[in-house]
């Protein structure tokens, strides 16, 4: 895959997708800046290339017009001399070097807009890197954020189930003081049905003992002659 290719995939690549899908948006944000960083050195490195052939271009053509400036001087020369054959031969050299200066040329200008395209890629890509690291960080903090108040989420409906237990317990608690009041009620009725109970139990063998002492006391009263 060319390095423009890359580049491309990975600033095209639509971002807000996949971290919809990531559990942990904070990774994914980290991985997409590691991706980032690794095409950054592709681009530095296709930039450097492409500026050197910028230079080499340049290079080229400043020869070249060296060449047709050198061969221009030496037409003079030989005119001046008397030489008009020689002249004429170092003419048609630099006319050749000057359609060559043409070709050579054109070949700078496509190299220097590369070099310009390049150099734009490499610096917005580092400009782009500068601004998403620091919305990575505001993108973390959110995230740690969000994690704590699902934390808190949950002991919330911890809390809220204790409360829930807390309003059974307080039902559970009235409903053992009726059974017990129930209870101690019923044993003192019972206890007031017992003594009752013992109470005309007593009367009547209390009657009854009378009833035989008066008896014995007439016999005895009788026996002795005594009215």
């Amino acid at each position: 895959m060319g390095i423009l290719s890359r580049f491309s995939e990975i600033i095209k690549a639509n971002i807000n997708d996949l971290l919809d899908k990531a559990e942990d948006p904070s990774k994914m944000i980290d991985q997409y800046m590691r991706d980032l960083t690794e095409a950054l050195a592709e681009v530095k490195e296709e930039t450097a290339g492409v500026m050197a052939e910028e230079a080499r271009a340049k290079r080229l053509v400043e020869l070249n017009e060296e060449d047709i400036a050198k061969y221009a001087e030496l037409a003079k020369k030989a005119l001046v001399a008397g030489n008009e054959g020689d002249a004429r031969a170092l003419l048609a050299k630099k006319q050749q070097f000057e359609l060559k200066g043409k070709s050579l040329t054109e070949s700078y200008e496509a190299a220097k807009t590369n070099a310009q395209k390049m150099r734009q890629m490499h610096d917005k890509l580092i400009g782009d890197i500068y601004t998403l690291k620091e919305r990575r960080e505001a993108i973390r903090a959110k995230v740690a954020v969000a994690k704590t108040q699902e934390k808190i989420n949950k002991f919330s409906e911890a809390s809220d189930k204790a409360e829930g237990a807390m309003g059974a317990f307080d039902r559970m608690e009235e409903k053992a003081d009726k059974m017990l009041d129930k209870a101690n009620a019923v044993s003192e009725l019972n206890k007031a049905s017992e003594e009752l109970s013992k109470t005309v139990e007593e009367k009547y063998q209390a009657d009854a003992i009378d009833a035989a002492v008066d008896e014995e006391l007439a016999a005895m009263k009788a026996e002795l002659g005594i009215k």
